[in-house]
Protein backbone atom coordinates (compact mmCIF):
# COMPACT_ATOMS: atom_id res chain seq x y z
CA UNK A 1 0.00 0.00 0.00
CA UNK A 2 1.25 3.34 -1.12
CA UNK A 3 1.46 5.41 2.01
CA UNK A 4 1.42 9.26 2.54
CA UNK A 5 5.26 8.25 4.81
CA UNK A 6 6.58 7.18 1.30
CA UNK A 7 5.50 9.34 -0.96
CA UNK A 8 7.38 11.97 1.48
CA UNK A 9 10.30 10.24 2.02
CA UNK A 10 10.55 9.79 -1.66
CA UNK A 11 10.14 13.90 -1.72
CA UNK A 12 13.08 14.24 0.44
CA UNK A 13 15.56 11.85 -1.64
CA UNK A 14 13.99 14.14 -4.60
CA UNK A 15 15.46 17.35 -2.96
CA UNK A 16 18.54 15.59 -2.42
CA UNK A 17 19.37 14.53 -5.57
CA UNK A 18 18.50 17.67 -7.18
CA UNK A 19 20.09 19.44 -5.03
CA UNK A 20 23.25 17.96 -5.79
CA UNK A 21 22.74 17.75 -9.90
CA UNK A 22 22.60 21.73 -9.54
CA UNK A 23 25.73 22.59 -7.09
CA UNK A 24 27.54 20.09 -9.29
CA UNK A 25 26.45 21.95 -12.41
CA UNK A 26 26.88 25.73 -11.25
CA UNK A 27 30.26 24.97 -9.59
CA UNK A 28 30.60 26.65 -7.30
CA UNK A 29 27.70 27.81 -4.24
CA UNK A 30 26.10 25.16 -2.43
CA UNK A 31 23.23 25.08 -0.78
CA UNK A 32 22.25 25.91 2.67
CA UNK A 33 19.64 24.02 4.80
CA UNK A 34 17.58 25.10 6.64
CA UNK A 35 15.50 22.73 9.03
CA UNK A 36 12.33 24.26 10.44
CA UNK A 37 8.74 23.12 12.40
CA UNK A 38 4.96 24.10 11.55
CA UNK A 39 3.47 25.06 15.30
CA UNK A 40 0.30 23.52 14.26
CA UNK A 41 1.88 20.10 12.76
CA UNK A 42 5.48 19.19 10.32
CA UNK A 43 8.00 20.49 8.75
CA UNK A 44 10.31 20.44 5.95
CA UNK A 45 13.36 21.69 4.58
CA UNK A 46 14.44 24.39 2.85
CA UNK A 47 17.44 24.38 1.25
CA UNK A 48 18.72 28.21 -0.94
CA UNK A 49 21.65 29.11 -2.96
CA UNK A 50 22.88 32.24 -3.42
CA UNK A 51 25.54 33.88 -5.57
CA UNK A 52 27.25 31.00 -7.84
CA UNK A 53 28.87 31.22 -10.87
CA UNK A 54 25.60 30.59 -12.58
CA UNK A 55 23.02 31.04 -10.10
CA UNK A 56 21.91 34.12 -8.11
CA UNK A 57 19.21 32.61 -6.34
CA UNK A 58 18.11 28.94 -6.20
CA UNK A 59 15.78 27.33 -3.59
CA UNK A 60 14.87 23.72 -3.53
CA UNK A 61 12.42 23.12 -0.49
CA UNK A 62 10.66 19.92 0.71
CA UNK A 63 7.54 20.34 3.02
CA UNK A 64 5.60 17.67 5.07
CA UNK A 65 2.78 19.55 6.96
CA UNK A 66 -0.59 18.11 8.83
CA UNK A 67 -2.93 19.73 11.15
CA UNK A 68 -6.80 20.73 11.19
CA UNK A 69 -7.29 21.91 7.69
CA UNK A 70 -8.22 25.69 7.64
CA UNK A 71 -12.15 27.13 6.91
CA UNK A 72 -11.02 28.99 4.43
CA UNK A 73 -9.47 26.03 2.44
CA UNK A 74 -12.41 23.30 3.26
CA UNK A 75 -14.57 26.45 1.32
CA UNK A 76 -12.18 27.17 -1.06
CA UNK A 77 -12.23 23.63 -2.28
CA UNK A 78 -15.48 22.57 -1.53
CA UNK A 79 -14.20 20.04 1.39
CA UNK A 80 -15.72 18.32 4.01
CA UNK A 81 -14.16 18.76 7.71
CA UNK A 82 -11.09 16.87 8.18
CA UNK A 83 -7.21 16.86 9.24
CA UNK A 84 -4.89 17.45 6.04
CA UNK A 85 -1.55 15.92 5.25
CA UNK A 86 0.43 17.69 2.23
CA UNK A 87 3.98 16.79 1.37
CA UNK A 88 6.03 17.94 -1.76
CA UNK A 89 9.14 19.63 -3.23
CA UNK A 90 8.98 23.11 -4.59
CA UNK A 91 11.72 24.31 -6.62
CA UNK A 92 12.45 28.41 -8.24
CA UNK A 93 15.93 29.24 -9.71
CA UNK A 94 17.05 32.28 -10.88
CA UNK A 95 20.01 32.86 -12.87
CA UNK A 96 22.72 35.67 -13.01
CA UNK A 97 22.76 35.54 -17.04
CA UNK A 98 19.46 37.05 -18.16
CA UNK A 99 20.21 34.10 -21.29
CA UNK A 100 19.40 31.36 -19.19
CA UNK A 101 15.78 30.82 -17.85
CA UNK A 102 14.07 30.69 -15.29
CA UNK A 103 12.78 27.57 -13.55
CA UNK A 104 9.81 26.66 -11.71
CA UNK A 105 8.80 23.18 -10.50
CA UNK A 106 6.54 21.87 -8.03
CA UNK A 107 5.16 17.78 -6.97
CA UNK A 108 2.56 17.73 -4.39
CA UNK A 109 0.71 15.27 -2.18
CA UNK A 110 -2.43 16.17 -0.33
CA UNK A 111 -4.33 13.68 2.00
CA UNK A 112 -7.04 14.12 4.05
CA UNK A 113 -8.26 11.91 7.47
CA UNK A 114 -12.06 11.23 5.69
CA UNK A 115 -9.88 9.48 3.06
CA UNK A 116 -9.51 12.19 0.01
CA UNK A 117 -6.41 12.24 -1.77
CA UNK A 118 -4.73 14.18 -4.28
CA UNK A 119 -1.53 14.15 -6.50
CA UNK A 120 -0.21 18.08 -8.51
CA UNK A 121 2.24 19.54 -9.64
CA UNK A 122 3.75 21.80 -12.36
CA UNK A 123 6.82 22.37 -14.21
CA UNK A 124 6.93 25.63 -16.32
CA UNK A 125 9.80 27.89 -18.31
CA UNK A 126 10.40 31.61 -17.72
CA UNK A 127 12.79 32.53 -20.40
CA UNK A 128 14.40 36.18 -19.90
CA UNK A 129 14.05 36.15 -23.75
CA UNK A 130 12.77 33.26 -25.55
CA UNK A 131 14.53 30.87 -27.77
CA UNK A 132 12.63 28.39 -29.83
CA UNK A 133 15.04 25.52 -29.62
CA UNK A 134 15.40 25.65 -25.55
CA UNK A 135 11.52 26.07 -25.93
CA UNK A 136 11.56 23.05 -28.12
CA UNK A 137 13.74 21.10 -26.16
CA UNK A 138 11.89 22.13 -22.73
CA UNK A 139 8.31 21.27 -24.41
CA UNK A 140 9.59 17.68 -25.73
CA UNK A 141 10.90 16.16 -22.46
CA UNK A 142 7.80 17.06 -20.93
CA UNK A 143 5.68 15.55 -23.64
CA UNK A 144 7.84 12.29 -23.72
CA UNK A 145 7.33 12.09 -19.79
CA UNK A 146 3.86 12.78 -20.39
CA UNK A 147 3.66 10.00 -22.99
CA UNK A 148 5.15 7.06 -21.21
CA UNK A 149 1.57 7.59 -19.07
CA UNK A 150 -1.10 8.61 -21.57
CA UNK A 151 -1.24 10.45 -24.70
CA UNK A 152 -3.76 12.92 -23.27
CA UNK A 153 -1.51 14.27 -20.62
CA UNK A 154 0.95 16.31 -22.57
CA UNK A 155 -2.04 18.26 -24.36
CA UNK A 156 -4.47 18.45 -21.64
CA UNK A 157 -1.76 19.70 -18.90
CA UNK A 158 -0.11 22.19 -21.66
CA UNK A 159 -3.14 24.02 -21.95
CA UNK A 160 -3.53 23.76 -18.11
CA UNK A 161 -0.35 25.50 -17.60
CA UNK A 162 -0.87 28.30 -20.28
CA UNK A 163 -4.28 29.00 -18.15
CA UNK A 164 -2.77 28.64 -15.05
CA UNK A 165 0.65 30.46 -15.42
CA UNK A 166 -1.20 33.07 -17.01
CA UNK A 167 -0.49 37.33 -15.57
CA UNK A 168 -4.45 38.45 -15.77
CA UNK A 169 -3.97 41.99 -15.17
CA UNK A 170 -0.68 42.26 -18.03
CA UNK A 171 -2.73 39.52 -20.22
CA UNK A 172 0.65 37.68 -20.76
CA UNK A 173 1.59 34.53 -20.20
CA UNK A 174 4.37 34.28 -17.66
CA UNK A 175 6.94 32.41 -20.17
CA UNK A 176 6.49 29.37 -22.07
CA UNK A 177 4.97 27.22 -19.79
CA UNK A 178 5.20 23.93 -19.68
CA UNK A 179 2.27 21.35 -17.82
CA UNK A 180 0.40 21.74 -14.69
CA UNK A 181 -2.39 19.31 -13.09
CA UNK A 182 -3.81 19.22 -10.08
CA UNK A 183 -6.56 16.64 -8.10
CA UNK A 184 -5.25 13.83 -9.42
CA UNK A 185 -6.91 10.78 -8.17
CA UNK A 186 -8.47 7.46 -9.46
CA UNK A 187 -11.96 8.88 -9.66
CA UNK A 188 -10.43 11.83 -12.14
CA UNK A 189 -8.33 9.65 -14.05
CA UNK A 190 -9.26 6.14 -14.01
CA UNK A 191 -5.72 5.18 -12.91
CA UNK A 192 -4.43 3.49 -9.58
CA UNK A 193 -2.69 5.64 -7.24
CA UNK A 194 0.30 3.90 -7.56
CA UNK A 195 0.21 4.66 -11.27
CA UNK A 196 -0.60 8.13 -10.55
CA UNK A 197 2.47 8.40 -8.26
CA UNK A 198 4.76 7.36 -10.81
CA UNK A 199 3.90 9.98 -13.51
CA UNK A 200 4.74 12.45 -10.19
CA UNK A 201 7.97 10.81 -9.95
CA UNK A 202 9.27 10.94 -13.50
CA UNK A 203 8.07 14.21 -13.38
CA UNK A 204 10.26 15.52 -10.94
CA UNK A 205 13.23 13.28 -11.94
CA UNK A 206 12.72 15.16 -15.43
CA UNK A 207 13.76 18.40 -13.35
CA UNK A 208 17.54 16.77 -13.87
CA UNK A 209 17.01 16.34 -17.41
CA UNK A 210 16.28 19.71 -18.45
CA UNK A 211 17.81 22.09 -16.40
CA UNK A 212 20.76 21.51 -16.08
CA UNK A 213 21.38 21.28 -19.79
CA UNK A 214 19.78 24.72 -19.93
CA UNK A 215 22.11 25.83 -17.25
CA UNK A 216 25.40 24.09 -19.51
CA UNK A 217 23.94 25.90 -22.69
CA UNK A 218 23.85 28.99 -22.10
CA UNK A 219 25.14 30.24 -18.99
CA UNK A 220 28.61 31.71 -20.95
CA UNK A 221 26.12 33.48 -23.57
CA UNK A 222 27.28 37.39 -24.12
CA UNK A 223 25.59 39.99 -22.18
CA UNK A 224 25.17 43.64 -21.30
CA UNK A 225 23.16 46.10 -19.32
CA UNK A 226 20.13 46.42 -21.44
CA UNK A 227 19.79 42.90 -21.01
CA UNK A 228 20.67 42.78 -17.13
CA UNK A 229 17.93 46.01 -16.99
CA UNK A 230 15.18 44.07 -19.28
CA UNK A 231 15.97 40.90 -17.04
CA UNK A 232 14.94 42.82 -13.77
CA UNK A 233 11.11 44.25 -15.36
CA UNK A 234 11.06 40.48 -16.57
CA UNK A 235 11.69 38.94 -12.97
CA UNK A 236 8.99 41.85 -11.66
CA UNK A 237 6.07 40.00 -13.66
CA UNK A 238 7.47 36.83 -11.90
CA UNK A 239 7.02 38.37 -8.69
CA UNK A 240 3.35 39.91 -9.64
CA UNK A 241 2.15 36.70 -10.52
CA UNK A 242 3.16 34.73 -7.52
CA UNK A 243 2.15 37.42 -4.99
CA UNK A 244 -1.28 38.20 -7.12
CA UNK A 245 -2.70 34.83 -8.68
CA UNK A 246 -0.48 31.33 -7.83
CA UNK A 247 -2.69 29.44 -5.10
CA UNK A 248 0.39 27.93 -3.87
CA UNK A 249 1.43 30.81 -2.42
CA UNK A 250 -1.95 31.38 -1.15
CA UNK A 251 -2.38 27.81 0.12
CA UNK A 252 0.76 28.54 2.25
CA UNK A 253 -0.16 31.52 3.84
CA UNK A 254 -3.43 29.86 4.44
CA UNK A 255 -2.50 27.27 6.21
CA UNK A 256 0.23 29.33 8.35
CA UNK A 257 2.88 28.17 6.58
CA UNK A 258 6.59 29.70 6.89
CA UNK A 259 6.51 32.59 5.11
CA UNK A 260 9.94 33.03 4.26
CA UNK A 261 10.15 28.96 2.84
CA UNK A 262 6.98 30.21 0.99
CA UNK A 263 8.20 33.62 -0.35
CA UNK A 264 11.86 31.73 -1.32
CA UNK A 265 10.55 31.76 -4.73
CA UNK A 266 10.79 35.43 -5.14
CA UNK A 267 13.75 36.89 -7.00
CA UNK A 268 16.93 38.88 -5.31
CA UNK A 269 16.44 41.74 -7.44
CA UNK A 270 13.30 43.20 -9.48
CA UNK A 271 12.50 46.54 -10.88
CA UNK A 272 8.88 48.11 -12.18
CA UNK A 273 9.40 50.78 -14.46
CA UNK A 274 6.42 52.63 -15.21
CA UNK A 275 4.26 52.02 -18.51
CA UNK A 276 7.59 50.79 -20.31
CA UNK A 277 7.28 50.12 -23.89
CA UNK A 278 9.83 47.72 -25.63
CA UNK A 279 11.27 49.42 -28.90
CA UNK A 280 9.86 47.85 -32.00
CA UNK A 281 11.96 44.94 -33.14
CA UNK A 282 13.88 44.32 -30.44
CA UNK A 283 14.68 41.04 -28.20
CA UNK A 284 12.58 42.28 -25.69
CA UNK A 285 9.86 43.06 -28.42
CA UNK A 286 9.55 39.76 -30.08
CA UNK A 287 10.13 38.17 -26.41
CA UNK A 288 6.53 39.90 -25.76
CA UNK A 289 4.71 38.92 -28.77
CA UNK A 290 5.25 35.28 -27.79
CA UNK A 291 4.20 35.35 -24.51
CA UNK A 292 1.04 34.34 -25.33
CA UNK A 293 -1.83 30.73 -24.75
CA UNK A 294 -1.90 28.26 -27.24
CA UNK A 295 1.64 28.36 -28.76
CA UNK A 296 2.63 24.88 -30.62
CA UNK A 297 6.44 24.72 -29.11
CA UNK A 298 7.08 21.56 -30.93
CA UNK A 299 6.76 23.01 -34.33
Amino acid sequence: MLTKEFIADWFKDLQDRICLAIEEVDGKAKFQQDLWEREAGGGGRTRVLNGGNILEKAGVNFSAVHGETPDKILEKLKLEKADFFASGVSIVMHPKNPMVPIIHMNVRYFEMSNGTYWFGGGIDLTPHYINKEDAKFFHQKLKDVCDLHEVSYYPKFKNWADDYFFIKHRNETRGIGGIFFDHLNEQSEKKSKEELFKFVQDVGNAFIDIYPHLMTKNAALPFDERELEWQKLRRGRYVEFNLVWDKGTKFGLDTNGRTESILMSLPPQANWVYDFQAEEGSPEAKTLDLLKKGIDWLE
